[in-house]
């Protein structure tokens, strides 16, 4: 009877789910938003490791010591998820990139070009050699291989010029839906311009220790763009309207202040008296924007806010975690419906000000620093006039005269920027100390097996990869965290 009738094998396919999406129905706009999204979420939850690294965070008294973590002796089964996670992405942001250049919806194509740069500048920042070329050619290529880190630094460039142009040339009308899919700046190409050129300045500064290397034809690219950069008030956020729900609310919040039952979710991260102090010791009121007030003082406890030193052995009788300061700070944690930022003006300036005083954007340096620091205080939910007091107050950590060398004024700028993103971008303050070895004072693990290590130059290649693609994972070289950086490192 089957035969008779001319069912199809197909039809009696219990594999098939009915209301999985097809290829031909996923199109660049029903990508866009959630791409958008996770990239913020990255961003705001991914880095916890690295803050604790770089002196901003610790885990409070009511943890244990994390041994691989704080004695900075890592292995291949170390933070995998970003090598999976970054991928993920780039996967959905690579098939958006084609399904948008096929449709001619060049809005689309020139985000999913933008994704794919924060991306691949992530991953090269955290591993040097990784798959770019052959990174999406899985049944061609299931075992690809690994490119240079400085070569994919320029095709990633070249990419945002490319996705520059595609904003510049193109309205969004020829992207349908753009203004509610693309939930960062809602298909307005010029922000998007600013975006690619801030992201653009990020990787260049990231080579400024590089022999030989001439920042001259990428900037003058973005001088010719025209659009020039993030400015005050002009950061790049996702907001997919984030509510008070399960699996809806605002990353940051939801990770580090409450849940959606209300709930505290961490009661790991708290404040590192590093930061605490630096602040504190500085007349830097910016600490009580970005750390929470300690909710339950323990007995003789006399601080507002309190901290730990990281990798230190704590005692059984010191505050816990309810008796210290939360990273989820006023400034930070405002609701579970705010935006999740992903770029924001504070370092965007702060990028700029670093260029001038490189001498490769015109402006005075002064001018632009002192800007991003009102910007980062303002940010913060703190005013113009708190950060004109903190300027003035005549600290070697923020006063532009004390500074009195080309060199000095460029760490006094990369200082502040560490200051300033705090809990915002950790990630960012592990590239400038690889870089410039700023804050020259970040004191080490206090871990009793760190045996005389570093904080990692880089992450170990994941043991997925080193189990299923060895051969590339070999011919890639060495991925020693504590001798072999990434290619801007010098």
């Amino acid at each position: 009877m089957i035969s008779a009738v001319g069912c199809k094998k197909s039809f009696f396919d219990i594999n098939q789910n009915p209301n999985a999406p097809t290829d031909a129905s996923l199109t660049a706009g029903l990508i866009a938003p959630r791409v958008e999204h996770i990239i913020g979420a990255r961003m705001a939850t991914s880095y916890a490791t690295i803050g604790r690294w770089l002196g901003y965070w610790t885990r409070s008294g009511t943890y244990g010591p994390t041994q691989e973590e704080e004695s900075y002796n890592i292995t291949s089964n170390f933070e995998t998820g970003q090598w999976s996670g970054w991928y993920n992405i780039l996967t959905d942001a690579n098939i958006m990139e084609q399904k948008a250049n096929a449709a001619g919806e060049s809005y689309y194509e020139g985000i999913a070009k933008v994704v794919k740069a924060i991306g691949f500048t992530y991953l090269v920042d955290m591993y040097n050699n990784v798959p770019y070329s052959k990174a999406f050619d899985l049944a061609g290529n299931i075992q690809p291989g690994y490119d240079k880190g400085e070569d994919i630094y320029a095709s990633v460039l070249a990419d945002l010029d490319a996705a520059a142009k595609l904003f510049k040339d193109n309205t969004a009308s020829s992207s349908p839906d753009i203004s509610a899919a693309d939930i960062i700046f809602h298909g307005d190409g010029t922000k998007w311009r600013k975006f690619v050129n801030s992201w653009r300045l990020k990787m260049i500064i990231r080579q400024s220790q590089v022999s030989g290397f001439n920042a001259a034809g990428e900037i003058a690219k973005i001088t010719a763009d025209g659009a020039g950069f993030l400015g005050t008030g002009e950061t790049a956020s996702a907001q997919p309207l984030y509510v008070p729900d399960k699996d809806k609310q605002n990353p940051f919040w939801n990770a580090y202040k409450l849940d959606y039952t209300g709930n505290d979710p961490d009661a790991y991260n708290r404040a590192n008296n590093y930061i605490l102090n630096k602040m504190k010791t500085t007349a830097d009121i910016r600490y009580m924007s970005i750390f929470e007030k300690v909710k339950e003082k323990a007995a003789n406890q006399q601080l507002d806010y309190f901290g730990y030193n990281y990798g230190e052995n704590i005692p059984n009788d010191a505050p816990k975690s309810a008796n210290s300061s939360k990273v989820s700070g006023p400034a930070l944690a405002k609701s579970a419906s705010q935006p999740q930022w992903i770029f924001t003006s504070v370092e965007s300036m702060f990028l700029q000000a670093e260029a001038i005083q490189r001498g490769w954007l015109t402006g005075d340096a002064q001018e632009a620093y002192e800007a991003a620091v009102t910007e980062s205080f303002i940010w913060l939910g703190l005013t113009a006039t708190d950060a004109t007091t903190y300027i003035n107050s005549g600290s070697t950590v923020v006063d532009w005269a004390l500074a009195t060398t080309p060199e000095a004024k460029i760490k006094l700028i990369v200082l502040q920027k560490y200051l300033a993103l705090e809990g915002i971008n950790n990630f960012e303050a592990w590239v400038d100390y690889r870089r410039l070895g700023v804050p020259e004072d970040l004191p080490l693990s206090l871990s009793p097996n760190r045996e005389g290590r570093k904080i990692p130059l880089r992450l170990k290649f994941p043991q997925a990869e080193i189990n299923y693609n060895a051969k590339n994972v070999e011919a890639a070289g060495s991925d020693d965290p504590q001798t072999v950086g990434i290619f801007w490192d010098k």
